[in-house]
């Protein structure tokens, strides 16, 4: 009857502590809810005007929001395509020199291999 009531105990404990954290994931998730909602309302209260000075209706707002997040990311694409390619293309010009390296060695070697057969053509 002890080892069922500890087991009973300890599964009770486990269910309190996965309840304990899942309140913990509640209440972040409640703070990011309300913290997005006071961001949402801050957004949407703001006054824009256009070109001729006419207030901004919300859709507006979030076209012309979308379209400053859409160049905005254009840049930091730019930026990262132009790192990438100096990356790619330093790795391309190290690999092209060993290869040129690799091409004079084997040079020498056909030099010294016509050489010997050369003299070995002399001797007969």
């Amino acid at each position: 009857m002890r080892v069922k009531t500890l087991i009973e105990l300890m599964t009770l404990s486990a269910s309190v502590y996965h309840l304990a954290k899942d309140s913990q994931l509640i209440d972040r998730i409640s703070q990011l809810t309300d913290k997005g909602r006071e961001d949402l309302n801050k957004f949407a209260s703001e006054t824009q005007v256009d070109a001729d000075g006419k207030e901004l209706e919300l859709i507006d707002k979030i076209i012309l929001k979308a379209s400053e997040l859409k160049d905005e990311m254009d840049e930091k694409m730019e930026e990262l395509i132009v790192t990438f390619y100096k990356k790619v293309n330093l790795t391309h010009a190290d690999e092209m020199r060993a290869m040129e390296a690799k091409l004079v060695e084997s040079d020498k070697v056909i030099a010294l291999m016509e050489a010997r057969l050369n003299r070995m053509e002399a001797k007969q």
